[in-house]
């Protein structure tokens, strides 16, 4: 959690978080602040101290609303950096760093990098601040070591925030429910609406970033939609002219956020409309076998990837093939159990073979368990996918109950 930050810091020989960028869709950022209106900003926090936010003039409201204290550009005008740097805007850039950094007292140690900028600008930026400040040691954490480990578990304010976008994302996936199943079926058993056009992928689909932006949520990463075939590959995003007949698979993956970036919501159901051709309800019941067999013995404290184990070993037993045993498989069961929920769709802890000995069920983790057989080649594929809460009690909590059926009738 965030309070374990500087523990964290210390514990990995870190010094300083330096993190840019907007407070906006930047994890990061929205992290250390809690979000806002703020274009660009730069936040830096010392170990064992408060974070200090500095901010341009247009924002110093947005700025003032983190609660954080909070440090004015201005008060490094940018004329004066131009004209020491003779010009040279990068020069510019970093020694306003190198003052921001002097006015925090920081002269040495391990600084690492978070946040968003556009690469070919903030590289020599930084590049040029190393120079500047040898005894300061620029360094990254690809492994999610800082704030990867903070965001591992989430605090009761974290998981409220959560649990209202479960509550927005499955009263969406009820309405697209509802939708589906009120329209009329037109020849070759296809859905027309009623100026007499068939319903697409694409056209259910603006009715769901509609329905989510009246909720004021977001889907940035788009939703997978995908119907028959394309059902069969998980991250196919479906066609958006491909039309929605009866009992064809429709694998409905749907994971927004709160408006303007900040905790997202993962949700995956199967549906067939109408009826459920028996190859796709074979594969359905033994997808929610492995499910219900993996959500039933999740224990706090254990590795996420002996649940990833689990299901490969219970689908192999059912004769699929899966990434255990064959990992260059196509088909079968081709992808990891789950993974860690909160700024990032994809954040710790992680259950694919490659996840780090610390990637536990711990208390306060958020987890999604997904598991899904796909067989393009044969027109299908299923994934039942929740949202997992492991609570401070130890129990588990889906944080959004919605029905599991396959098959919607149509009224």
């Amino acid at each position: 959690m965030k309070r374990d930050l500087d523990a964290i810091m210390q514990a990995n020989d870190i010094d300083v978080l330096l993190v840019v960028g907007p407070a906006q869709h930047n994890p990061a950022m929205v992290y250390m602040t809690g979000g806002g209106h703020l274009t660009n900003a730069d936040l830096i926090k010392k170990r064992g101290e408060t974070a200090v936010l500095f901010h341009g003039a247009m924002e110093r409201d947005e700025a003032a609303k983190t609660g954080l204290v909070t440090r004015g550009y201005n008060l490094y005008p940018y004329k004066e950096l131009l004209e020491e740097a003779k010009g040279d805007r990068i020069q510019a850039a970093a020694i306003r760093y190198c003052r921001m950094f002097e006015d925090l007292g920081i002269k040495s140690g391990r600084v690492v990098l978070y946040g968003q900028a556009e690469l070919s600008t903030a590289y020599p930026i930084f590049t040029e601040l190393q120079r500047r400040l040898p005894e300061i040691t620029l360094t990254g954490d690809p492994e999610g070591k800082i704030l990867g480990t903070a965001m591992l578990t989430k605090d009761e304010q974290e998981i409220e925030r959560i649990r209202k976008m479960g509550r927005i994302t499955t009263e969406v996936v009820g309405k697209v429910a509802e939708y589906l199943t009120s329209q009329k079926v037109g020849e070759d058993e296809t859905l027309v609406l009623p100026d007499g056009k068939p319903v697409t992928i694409g056209h259910v689909k603006g009715l769901i970033n509609l329905w989510l932006a009246e909720r004021g949520a977001e889907n940035p990463e788009g939703t997978i939609f995908a119907i028959g075939r394309d059902a069969g590959v998980p991250h196919s995003s479906g066609n958006p002219d491909d039309v929605i007949r009866l009992g064809q698979p429709i694998v409905f993956d749907i994971f927004p956020c709160e408006e303007g970036g900040g905790y997202f919501y993962d949700f995956t159901r199967t549906w067939c409309l109408g009826y459920a051709p028996d190859a796709v309800q074979g594969l359905y019941d033994q997808v929610l076998t492995v499910y219900n067999t993996v959500v039933g013995e999740m224990e706090v404290g254990r590795h996420f990837g002996d649940y990833q184990r689990l299901t490969c070993e219970m689908f192999e037993e059912m004769n699929h093939p899966t990434v255990l045993n064959t990992p260059e498989t196509e088909e079968g069961y081709v992808h990891s159990l789950g993974h860690g929920l909160g700024m990032r769709v994809h954040e710790r802890p992680f259950s694919g073979f490659g996840a780090s000995p610390e990637d536990k069920l711990l208390p306060g983790s958020v987890v999604t368990v997904e598991p899904g057989l796909y067989y393009p080649s044969r027109g299908m594929g299923v994934r039942i996918e929740d949202t997992v809460w492991v609570r401070p009690d130890g129990k588990m909590e889906i944080l959004a109950e919605f029905p599991k059926d396959l098959v919607l009738k149509m009224k």
